[in-house]
């Protein structure tokens, strides 16, 4: 059983696949950069780490090497701060790598683009085999999904049983490329989706640019939980470039504590 098989209120996202140090100057690049914004942001209150690699020129890299030793860093430095690793794509990698890289790794928990993972619209055995084996394993798989659509898809292949339940969900608010900013108006037709699901999944959201704040505290109200940090957005709910990764993780914080008294 690993400690993600709930999915935390707040997950940290410090770096995602794209943003650099040009956007941002504490943006993390290292391992030892990621495992210190963690760190930081357990402080602040997260829950988890979404975890992304570099490579030595800063490119996003599915590089199982590279997991394994932010893993081990992860365990060492914050013990009790969960890693989850991603398969994202970013235009470069095919689904056999992305499956190889959780195959090598063997990690706590990953997010999956459902798009990405399972990219045609009939049977794909080897996406089936790979959920189901992770799933034998004891691996979380968080399902991305951009669009209420792809969310009524991931239902209808857990209802068919061609993805394992239970079911861990993160909608995302806009878009990074091209760019498109969230809005709190974007989440009920993912919510009118997950109507699909014969038990609710374990959900939550992701959004991009600086009504990210907003939408997290609409998605708390509704039951969901959040995936904050740089790969995101670096605007706090001020207006305001955030400090670092902890600073949004305490400004959510705060307007959580709002949400839920």
């Amino acid at each position: 059983m690993t400690r993600l098989s709930t999915l935390p209120a707040i997950m940290l996202a410090p770096n995602g696949a794209r943003r650099t140090r040009a956007d941002h100057s504490a943006l993390p690049m290292t391992i030892a950069e990621t495992v210190a914004a963690a760190q930081a942001g357990f402080a602040a209150g997260a829950g988890a780490l979404h975890a992304h690699v570099r490579d030595e020129s800063g490119a996003h890299v599915l590089d199982a090497g590279l997991y394994l030793e932010l893993i081990a860093e992860m365990a060492n430095a914050v013990p009790g701060m969960p890693v989850q690793i991603t398969t994202e794509a970013v235009g470069r990698y095919r689904p056999q790598d992305q499956r190889a890289l959780v195959q090598a790794v063997r990690p706590e928990a990953v997010s999956v683009c459902l798009a990405e993972m399972w990219p045609g619209t009939g049977p794909d055995a080897e996406a089936r085999a790979f959920y189901h084996w992770a799933a034998a394993e004891g691996i979380a798989v968080q399902h991305i999904c951009f669009a209420p659509a792809e969310v009524m898809r991931l239902a209808a292949l857990a209802g068919q049983g061609e993805i394992p339940a239970p079911v861990q969900l993160l909608c995302v608010l806009g878009r990074y490329e091209p760019p498109t900013p969230a809005s709190p108006a974007m989440l009920p037709g993912f919510l009118d989706a997950m109507t699909r699901f014969a038990t609710r999944p374990d959900w939550a959201i992701c959004a991009f640019g600086p009504a990210e704040t907003d939408c997290l505290l609409a998605a708390a109200r509704a039951g969901g939980k959040a995936r904050v940090g740089f790969e995101n957005n670096l605007i706090g709910p001020d207006g305001r470039p955030a400090r670092d990764n902890a600073d949004r993780v305490r400004d959510l914080v705060e307007q959580l504590a709002g949400v839920r008294a």
